[in-house]
């Protein structure tokens, strides 16, 4: 099979392993310190191995099959074994509790879970399909590892049409159940390809994996894209700020990819100067930081950033800034994406001003196919092949390059007035006794909403909230000066770092 011919992941993996068989392709670090390496040929021996499992019970072309498994090997061969045998997977949060659980089992009709002895306790309270389960005899679920072991590999895979469908990811809901994106085997390629051709990724190259491989960042900007040029993976199986460059250099990692919320953790612990020497030639991340944070991680670990914008519907990255100047745009078109910013009226805004973030691409491929089971709510994403983000962006004319204003579920409005959440939180960010900050709003009888602050403090320093609301005063318009704001030592947080806002207005 000729690269032109791959239209699916278990044939590129194939394809791969015969061209390098004996390449060192998962490095993966568990909590304990314990590396466990595999070539390309024991990878696929095991995914195979657990393919030929699942066809022994039972799980043919469409099924879903739910992972609920930590990073590590066990989650990489699961991935791959169940599409190779024309399986959907189902990655989910290990964090998530059993009527979350319950939901995602349900509603994705998922016939099969892989999981962690435990985490076997989620799904007792309910009617279980098949639980296969890692890590020890005594439990309820059956012994995965005793179950591999006894197969043979796979011998006569399933035909398999790149249009079928891969994997459902569940994004994190708020106000709403998560909604399901569901990917085409094409979608992944397609990400694989983009992300390695956009960032200049080499076979040479490996990619760090901190973030939960449940989210769309490890799979669609590392993993997939480092198996498009025959690189090799390192996985850790939890970030840690304290680590995150130690463990870099001890898996002999190139690229990362983070969040801004990691990256401003570990400018919080203490610096050590030996970690300036390390191999990373590139940072991949996402959402801003402010000036003196890129400044300040550039210089003491010596590696490039580079900001994009995506998300899981949008599989690659349809902008991104590979510049390095302007730090705090996203970016330009990428991935042979064309991007509009557009108005409440669905028409496009004039450069500079603000307006939805839009991303064209043809669905199944470019883009995600669909939400699973909701065909309103993809209906009111993807408009004529055109991808409604829910974020507000604007076009500098002057350059050229986006920028993010914030989501639009967080615009808020006072007495009239339209107010980005992100506006607020930057002003704070560079005041300096402020570590972190953030906006949100509740209803207030008078002006619409009232305006609250939250905003951690870096260590050492202290500061009045009336000192901070006179710095927001001249720097900011009236009406966008919050009306309070509160110190405070955290905030809630998803897995991947992001700022979960509707549990704060529970603070109120």
């Amino acid at each position: 099979m000729t690269e032109q011919e791959i239209r699916t992941v278990p044939e590129l993996l194939a394809v791969r392993c015969k061209q390098q068989q004996d390449k060192e392709f998962l490095v993966v670090e568990d909590l304990q310190g314990r590396i466990e390496r595999l070539t390309y040929k024991e990878f696929q021996e095991q995914v195979w191995k657990l393919a030929a499992l699942l066809q022994e019970y039972g799980i043919q072309k469409g099924d879903k099959v739910l992972l609920h498994l930590p990073n590590g090997t066990a989650f990489m061969v699961s991935w791959f074994a169940v599409l190779t045998v024309g399986g959907v997977m189902v990655p989910t949060n290990i964090l998530s509790t059993e009527e979350e659980m319950k939901y995602l089992v349900t509603h994705s009709e998922s016939k099969l879970i892989i999981t962690e002895k435990e985490y076997e306790r989620k799904f007792n309270a309910f009617q279980l399909p098949l639980l296969l389960s890692r890590l020890g005899e005594e439990q309820e679920g059956i012994w995965l590892e005793q179950e591999i072991e006894r197969m043979k590999p796979m011998q006569y895979p399933p035909f398999i049409l790149g249009r079928e469908d891969a994997a459902i990811l569940y994004t994190s809901g708020t106000t709403s159940k998560p909604k399901g994106v569901v990917l085409t085997h094409r979608n992944y390629l397609h990400t694989g390809e983009q992300i390695a051709n956009t960032l200049q990724y080499q076979a040479t190259d490996r990619m760090l994996i901190v973030l939960p491989m449940f989210h769309g960042n490890g799979q669609y900007y590392m993993a997939i894209p480092a198996l498009n040029v025959g690189a090799s993976i390192a996985i850790t199986e939890r970030f840690s700020a304290t680590n995150y460059i130690k463990q870099a250099n001890r898996l002999e990692a190139t690229i990362g990819s983070l969040f801004s919320a990691p990256i401003r953790m570990i400018l919080k612990k203490e610096y050590d100067p030996a970690d300036a020497f390390n191999g990373l030639r590139m940072i991949i991340y996402a959402q801003g930081l402010t000036d003196d944070q890129y400044r300040a991680f550039t210089k003491k670990y010596n590696v490039e950033l580079n900001q994009l914008y995506g998300m899981t519907e949008t599989v690659a990255v349809p902008l991104i800034n590979l510049s390095g100047e302007h730090h705090r745009s996203i970016g330009r078109e990428s991935c042979g994406y064309k991007v509009k910013i557009l108005g409440d009226d669905g028409e496009e805004v004039p450069e500079g001003e603000a307006g939805e973030i839009t991303v064209a691409g043809v669905p199944g491929e470019t883009i995600m196919k669909e939400y699973f089971k909701n065909p309103e709510a993809t209906r009111d994403a993807i408009r004529d092949n055109w991808l409604c983000s829910g974020d507000i962006g604007r076009k500098d004319p002057g350059t050229g390059l986006y920028y993010f204003v914030d989501r639009k579920k967080d615009m808020m409005k006072r007495a009239g007035e339209n107010i980005a959440a992100g506006e607020v939180e930057t002003v704070l960010n560079e005041h300096d006794a402020v570590f972190e900050s953030a906006v949100i709003s509740v209803p207030d009888p008078l002006y619409e909403e009232e305006i609250h602050a939250f905003v951690i403090l870096k260590d050492g320093k202290s500061v009045h909230p009336n000192e901070l609301m006179d710095w927001c005063r001249d720097r900011l318009a009236k009406f966008k000066v919050p009306q309070i704001i509160h110190i405070t030592k955290e905030f809630p947080r998803t897995s991947v770092g992001k700022i979960q806002k509707h549990q704060m207005k529970n603070w109120i």
